[in-house]
């Protein structure tokens, strides 16, 4: 993953990151609110040798350096401590007091330093002053030897115990600060690793590894398409219309010399809006003044007459059986002039159907009479159809579903078209997010042609050309 993935990876998955840093920032913030506040009370203690016992002074304070370690971890002994207890009427043990108690000694000196923790600043400074003071005499006891009266030691309260007011727990800014990194952090990392564990399509370079094929447009995602499926119920400046008449404007390019009139619309599996891209294909190609056919080739599930408004009971299938006659078969869509042959009665055996030649014959006839015939066909693994289909027509488009068709899928879909060898054109991605990539110039030229049309209640020519 080089430095731009990584950006696009962290714009992708923003949501991930800001929970998770919210969740740390919320999470401290709470502890840090229930924690009880600690306060901070030192003293220092200086311990030298009785130079009447010990005659030299290097000595003397290589003798004391080596033994402040012990006077350190004596100053929580239970004697000592249970001095101060009965001196303040603590409500403690001795084990409770002595993890309020921290003894250290200063790196290369003979200070020792004892610092007391308490919830009240006071009690912190009595507890501190009075340990400091029996720690001398206890320190002067154990080193008085058996046969004399004077201890070979010397320590002295050099500094008394401090008041300080100010809290030393919990330190609240800290901890955000501290919750702030962590959570950005595993923030990164999650969405990081869900982006490489993540194998679904997402952008045109998912598409033409998986694929082989170029990303012929990106149709964004918009939650008003289950009200409004057709283009021609939304505005013609809107993001989604914007799409399709780039679609449009990408078929022209396929092929200069011969350029396709029958086109299937499949997709890898079912759910990824390859219904409504053939519908509104079709819609947009008649308002580009096309003579158009939308064949509702999908014989297990068809949905076109019911997304057009029109009577599914005629289609494709009463006139291959000779039910019905093509011209009384195919509908007229009032609003857009597209016209329609819906899927007619669901048959026991529709890919025997779709591979017969009779069905290969009427694709033909339908070719030669109309500019381009669009298909809507069904989806590519689950079965054969939309392959036998595609082998009859000049290629296929495979409608992807940002996010949620894998790269497996998409590659998959592809090499059932090479195998008959039916060609694809390219790979419509559906429902991707607003700033898709490449697609970000037709997105926001239209949205910003809108306000300004609306006003001078005419279409921008320079969004037609976009």
């Amino acid at each position: 993953m080089d430095f731009k993935e990584l950006l696009r990876t962290l714009r992708r998955r923003w949501k991930t990151i800001a929970a998770i840093t919210l969740v740390a920032v919320i999470g401290s913030l709470t502890l840090s609110l229930r924690a009880t506040e600690i306060y901070q009370s030192t003293a220092q203690v200086f311990i030298t040798t009785d130079s009447s016992n010990v005659q030299e002074t290097a000595l003397g304070n290589t003798y004391t350096q080596q033994r402040m370690d012990t006077y350190a971890q004596l100053a929580t002994h239970r004697v000592l401590l249970a001095q101060v207890i009965d001196q303040l009427n603590l409500e403690l043990s001795p084990t409770d007091l002595a993890g309020r108690i921290h003894a250290e000694v200063q790196p290369n000196t003979t200070i020792l330093r004892i610092t007391v923790s308490d919830t009240d600043p006071k009690n912190a400074q009595k507890i501190a002053q009075v340990e400091a003071d029996q720690l001398v005499e206890f320190l002067r006891k154990l080193e008085t030897p058996s046969t004399s009266e004077v201890s070979q030691i010397q320590p002295t309260v050099t500094d008394p115990a401090t008041f300080n007011p100010v809290k030393v727990s919990p330190q609240t800014s800290l901890n955000l600060v501290v919750a702030l990194l962590i959570g950005l952090t595993t923030g990164i990392a999650v969405a990081i690793a869900r982006e490489l564990l993540d194998q679904t399509v997402k952008s045109a370079t998912d598409v033409e590894k998986a694929a082989d094929v170029p990303l012929m447009a990106a149709i964004g995602y918009d939650p008003s398409v289950e009200k409004s499926p057709l283009v021609l119920d939304i505005s013609s400046f809107s993001p989604r219309a914007e799409a399709f008449r780039l679609l449009r404007t990408n078929l022209q390019f396929l092929d200069l010399d011969h350029p396709p009139r029958a086109i299937v619309i499949t997709s890898s599996v079912s759910g990824e809006g390859k219904t409504t891209s053939s519908t509104n294909l079709a819609l947009a190609l008649a308002q580009a003044g096309r003579r158009v056919l939308l064949v509702d080739g999908d014989l297990r599930r068809p949905r076109v007459a019911q997304l057009m408004g029109m009577d599914g009971s005629i289609g494709l299938t009463t006139v291959l059986v000779g039910r019905t006659k093509l011209e009384d078969s195919i509908q007229r869509h009032k609003e857009s002039g597209v016209h329609v042959l819906a899927s007619g009665p669901t048959p026991p055996n529709p890919s025997e159907i779709l591979q017969a030649n009779a069905t290969h014959d009427l694709l033909g006839r339908l070719r030669d009479a109309y500019d381009i015939v669009i298909i809507d066909a069904p989806p590519l693994l689950p079965v054969a159809d939309a392959a036998l289909l595609a082998t009859a027509a000049d290629g296929a488009i495979i409608v992807t579903r940002h996010g949620k068709t894998t790269r497996d899928q998409l590659e998959g879909a592809a090499h059932r078209l090479a195998a008959v060898g039916a060609r694809t054109f390219g790979v419509v991605l559906n429902m991707a997010p607003k700033r898709f990539g490449e697609m970000n110039y037709y997105y926001y030229y239209a949205e910003e042609a809108e306000p300004s049309a609306k006003g001078s209640g005419k279409r921008s020519s320079g969004s037609r050309r976009a």
